[in-house]
């Protein structure tokens, strides 16, 4: 298996040291978009606390079809059975959701943690109302808040070739950016797509057309490659990607959706870039990573600001075709990329 990439968040940091140390805290919070390394962290967790002996016996696990306070109390008390410590796990249950009383409920418990138990909380999605003071100061006083956040470009093609070197492959930089331009940032969609490759390619070295046979690009990275198309003047191109998305099975008004996420903010890159906000600014203003943010400048440079303006009245209109009558569904997103192309030809 390669190396998991470097994360510098104070929470992990926390929690690599006690792995390393061989001594877990009393509560972990696991949280953050990017599940592989969650999940990679947590089996190594259940790994220094478990056996397979006595793990039927020390690992209490809990989802939201069985989470009750009074089974996390009972667990927490528990003893371990020739264990030195238990494991609790409670996966996706917000505890913020409960009741005043539940959450009080909550609070005490965080706040006399037992030492012969972990008791770890991991989901995708943890936003604390900290106006729920109780509960919030038992987690920060008591618990080790560690978020796994999709990693940087630079960190995934580091990652990716170790993988494939991990598999007896090589892959040059280009390729693995190529790869993170279909799949995005998600390492659980890099690993699958990755054991594709592998699985498929019976040489040493991994090129472009083995990417191509087994990957499934993602609606985003197709409709990115039909604007980038469109802006280079290729445009049978953009039809070549748009018959791509439309093998995809996505519905026609996912596929306008997506062409008008990425024309907007084409013409938010274009404002920004006439008032001298760069890729940082754009990043923070449509809530995307700085990867593909900074892909966004470059294919902007490339368009014009009326292109980017028509784009997004085109998209809007063929939305509106699409919800208010029965024409043929394909046939109108097939139009919306002749006519984006007809606007590009002007330019």
């Amino acid at each position: 298996m390669a190396k998991k990439p470097a994360e510098t968040s104070a929470g992990l940091q926390q929690l690599k040291t006690d792995l390393k140390q061989r001594r877990l805290g009393r509560c972990y919070v696991l949280y953050g978009e990017e599940d592989y390394l969650r999940r990679y962290y947590l089996q190594q967790m259940q790994k220094l606390l478990l056996d397979d002996l006595t793990a039927d016996f020390n690992f209490h696990r809990m989802n939201p079809e069985n989470f009750t306070l009074q089974l996390l109390a009972d667990s927490l008390e528990a003893l371990p059975m020739m264990a030195e410590r238990s494991l609790v796990l409670v996966e996706d249950v917000d505890l913020f959701a409960l009741d005043e009383a539940g959450r009080n409920a909550a609070a005490a418990l965080l706040s006399d943690l037992p030492e012969h138990c972990c008791l770890i909380l991991s989901m995708q999605s943890f936003a604390p109302d900290k106006r729920m003071k109780k509960l919030w100061a038992a987690l920060e006083q008591n618990a080790v808040l560690v978020e796994f956040r999709y990693q940087s470009e630079t960190d995934l093609r580091a990652w990716i070739a170790r993988h494939f070197r991990a598999a007896g492959k090589s892959i040059t930089p280009q390729l693995c950016t190529y790869l993170l331009s279909l799949c995005g940032l998600s390492m659980t969609q890099l690993d699958l797509e990755i054991g594709k490759i592998c699985a498929f390619s019976g040489a040493e070295e991994i090129v472009r057309a083995d990417i191509d046979a087994v990957v499934e690009p993602t609606l985003e990275a197709v409709v990115f490659q039909i604007t980038d198309a469109l802006g280079q003047g290729r445009f049978d191109a953009a039809l070549e990607y748009l018959n791509t998305v439309l093998k995809m099975q996505e519905s026609p008004i996912a596929v306008v959706a997506a062409i008008g996420a990425q024309m907007r903010r084409l013409r938010a890159a274009k404002l920004l870039q006439t008032q001298g906000v760069g890729e940082s600014g754009l990043a923070q203003l449509c809530g995307i990573k700085p990867f593909a943010a900074g892909k966004l400048v470059t294919q902007a440079r490339r368009l014009s600001e009326r292109f980017c303006e028509q784009g997004v009245l085109l998209c809007c209109q063929t939305d509106l075709r699409l919800k208010s009558s029965a024409e043929d569904p394909q046939r109108a997103v097939e139009e919306l990329i002749l006519r984006l192309a007809e606007e590009a030809r002007r330019d």
